[in-house]
């Protein structure tokens, strides 16, 4: 359950539970300050704009904007909401148990696309009450939180974990490719990444065409 195509991972969900991809829906129901291109902010502030859905991942489109009150100016698709501070945390969850929970880094001011370093930490994570009561049998689903407040949520897996590692490091479009010892390199282009370096791998197979041995 990583699915790798957008479509794959839409047509998998349960119709009644479209509402947790749709972000504008899910941070409402969180309560979090939040709301839809066209609709005010409450005071003048940094608030976080970016796509209600976006399928394809990796932050596209997502900003920090100044906004004084009014919100016409933005995609009507889009919405906007506090900015939360915290470390960035995105936990797989099994059949309601984390399994998987790994934190962000990223270099300050850096895009929200852009990402240094994703590590495993040990911890045990609460699965989200919001999400007790879904209509679909999901077994692995993968819970973005930033503080402890949840963020995003999807019906899948973290298919950046799927090798057995437990150390992700991007390369970005315009970075070189080089060779570290005990690192391996995935080629796994997606929007401006072109794959990671590794750490370690257990027995989940890799085309030799994938990889890049940096021994």
């Amino acid at each position: 359950m990583y699915y790798f195509d957008s479509k794959e991972e839409w047509i998998s969900m349960h119709q009644e539970d479209l509402w947790v991809y749709n972000k504008l829906i899910l941070n409402t129901r969180l309560r979090h300050l939040c709301g839809p291109t066209g609709v005010p902010v409450p005071y003048s502030g940094n608030y976080i704009v970016r796509p209600s859905i976006n399928l394809l991942g990796m932050g596209r489109f997502s900003r920090i904007e100044w906004i004084d009150k009014e919100t016409e100016h933005f995609h009507p698709a889009e919405f906007w909401c506090e900015i939360f501070v915290g470390e960035h945390m995105s936990v797989d969850f099994y059949k309601k148990k984390s399994e998987l929970v790994v934190i962000g880094e990223k270099k300050l001011g850096d895009p929200f696309y852009k990402w240094k370093k994703w590590y495993k930490i040990d911890r045990k994570v609460e699965f989200p009450d919001i999400l007790n009561n879904l209509k679909g049998n999901y077994e692995w689903i993968n819970c973005e939180f930033i503080g402890d407040n949840l963020i995003e949520v999807h019906f899948r897996r973290n298919p950046d974990f799927r090798y057995g590692n437990n150390v992700v490091i991007p390369v970005w479009t315009g970075e070189k490719i080089e060779k570290f010892k005990n690192l391996t390199f995935i080629k796994d282009k997606d929007y401006l990444r072109k794959g990671f370096y590794i750490d370690t791998r257990d027995s989940n197979p890799l085309k030799s065409s994938d990889s890049i041995n940096q021994e």
